[in-house]
């Protein structure tokens, strides 16, 4: 787990926004993946995914 916020290079299917937000939180990726599906459904997930996408700098 680790401290800081940051898009990893390795790891990751489209922007890699799901898997910063699992390696920051301690969570597998497939759950926080679901979560977004799950509020993709819903009509919210689209939006912030990509408002994640443009914030969560990517790793150095």
């Amino acid at each position: 787990m680790t401290t800081t916020l940051v898009r990893p290079r390795n790891g990751k299917l489209l922007a890699g926004v799901c898997a910063a937000l699992a390696n920051r939180f301690g969570l597998p990726k497939f759950l926080v993946r679901l979560g977004f599906i799950v509020f993709g459904l819903v009509g919210v997930g689209e939006l912030v995914y990509i408002a994640l996408w443009i914030i969560i700098p990517k790793e150095a």
